[in-house]
């Protein structure tokens, strides 16, 4: 079993910033990937970013260019910088994390709310 906490998010104004971090313990694989999907009202859940240990990473189009996903490998801990901050950011931000050596299974943490208001 893995468990995720997460932490972060809040209120911001359009413009501004964020960050979401999210930490990993139990029984955690060095090769893995970690990342974030979200889900606003009404919406299905989609991918944000996601990282493996290596760096490689991948971003949604929606977001390339204003968020930045970055990991510490050594405390299973991942972030989420998200600047430039729009209201249809708004959702809940779901942290994930999969081993992928071996193939396991995804695991979700327990979400934190997102919203971009003036």
């Amino acid at each position: 079993q893995v468990q995720l906490v997460e932490s972060g998010g809040g209120l911001v104004q359009p413009g501004g910033s964020l960050r979401l971090s999210c930490s990993a313990s139990g029984s955690v694989f060095s090769i893995n990937r970690m990342g974030w999907y979200r889900q606003a009202p009404g919406k299905q859940r989609e991918s944000v970013a996601g990282i493996t240990p290596g760096g490689f990473h991948n971003y949604a189009d929606s977001v390339k260019g204003r968020f930045t996903i970055s990991r510490d490998n050594a405390k299973n801990t991942a972030h989420l910088q998200m600047n430039s901050l729009k209201p249809e950011d708004t959702a809940v931000y779901y942290c994930y994390y999969q081993s992928l050596v071996p193939k396991g299974e995804q695991y979700w943490g327990q979400g934190t709310q997102v919203t971009v208001s003036s």
